[in-house]
């Protein structure tokens, strides 16, 4: 049709089209705000809501307990390693101590050093003591630190146990919130559907189409982008099930489409040529004749072959001659190429008729 239109139609056209972009565009932008909100109408739900209250306090009190108690025997702990290591450093030192003063005692071999044998030997054995004291404190609290840790454990799974019990619940409220919350985004882009195909139907044509086309393309992205990802899976039923449903649909609505075409299209051709010519109007015809089909009928015709004045199908006329200058010319041009005559309307019953109006219409610059 590009080639139909006159050079500012065009870029009119471009420019609409940018304004039915636009608009679209904007329309997606409200559309996907609304949308994304729709979820926050359902109060969002875990599987702790689902787990039996009484149940939940007492596992959710024993872990704090467990918990603190873990706490303060990692810091029991803590502090009796520190303390161990202290004693056992001191004794080490003591005993290096010690044994340096043996071998000198035992170079000098004096006898009257026996009693500070003595009393470092005692003294040593009591750095001893202390430090398996240290450490049989150090392994009490070991010990108490594992209780406490085993305690914590055992919580945890007494709560994940409570929770693996309240899945299923938990799943099939999910599934409902799901559900809902597809039934309003479906609230939402039915009407759009609807309206959109009824604007396609009726509306695509009028002085308003880039407003129609706008709303169309956002009709179109709310379905396929805001409703379709978020059907319900249901093991992959319902995805099926639903793209079965609309194919047969779009099928029902294209069968009788192109059986009403092909009705319309056998009622205009048989009507006489001038009606039909009368009813198709020149944009709509220089259009197919663009595509190399007949105005009338719009089967392929060989527009190029000079010796096809009518269409083989229908028989409407193609060609015609000027009555100014007999050149020949298309039959639904308004003015003849060769020498702008303005092209004279004559009833097609054959080839002999095409001049039979030749001469009623005097060129321009010819008139008397």
């Amino acid at each position: 049709m590009s080639k139909s239109l006159r050079l500012p139609e065009k870029w009119f056209r471009r420019g609409l089209w940018l304004v039915a972009v636009a608009f679209a565009f904007f329309l997606i932008g409200l559309g996907g705000l609304v949308v994304g909100n729709l979820p926050r109408v359902e109060h969002t739900q875990s599987v702790e809501d689902f787990i039996p209250a009484a149940d939940a306090q007492r596992v959710k009190a024993q872990r704090a307990q467990a918990q603190a108690a873990q706490r303060q025997a990692d810091k029991a702990r803590d502090t009796a390693q520190l303390q161990f290591d202290a004693q056992r450093a001191r004794y080490q030192s003591a005993r290096e101590t010690f044994d340096n003063w043996v071998a000198t005692r035992r170079a000098t071999a004096r006898p009257e050093q026996d009693a500070e044998l003595m009393a470092r030997t005692q003294a040593l054995d009591a750095l001893k003591q202390a430090e398996n004291q240290a450490r049989q404190a150090l392994e009490a609290q070991e010990q108490a630190s594992l209780a406490a840790s085993q305690a914590v454990a055992h919580a945890e799974a007494e709560q994940s146990a409570l929770r693996d019990a309240a899945q299923p619940q938990w799943q099939s409220a999910m599934r409902a919130i799901e559900l809902r919350v597809f039934l309003y985004r479906l609230a939402i882009t039915l009407p759009l559907l609807v309206v959109a195909g009824w604007l396609f139907s009726r509306k695509r044509r009028s002085t308003w189409w880039p407003f129609v086309w706008g709303f169309i393309f956002f009709a179109l992205f709310a379905f396929f982008v805001e409703l379709v990802p978020y059907l319900p899976d249901y093991g992959g039923y319902v995805r099926y099930i639903v793209g079965i449903v609309v194919t047969v649909l779009l099928g029902r609505y294209a069968i009788l489409a192109l059986n009403r075409y092909l009705e319309r299209q056998k009622l205009q051709e048989a009507l006489p040529e001038v009606q039909r010519r009368e009813e198709l109007s020149y944009d709509v015809a220089l259009e197919r004749l663009s595509k190399s089909v007949c105005p009338g009928c719009e089967r392929p015709v060989d527009l190029k072959n000079t010796e096809i004045d009518f269409c083989p199908h229908c028989g409407i006329g193609l060609f015609d001659r000027c009555g100014h200058c007999h050149t020949r010319k298309s039959a639904f041009s308004r003015f003849c190429h060769a020498c702008g005559t303005p092209a004279v309307k004559a009833v097609h019953t054959g080839p002999a008729a095409v001049d039979a109006s030749a001469g009623q219409v005097e060129p321009p610059g010819q008139a008397v």
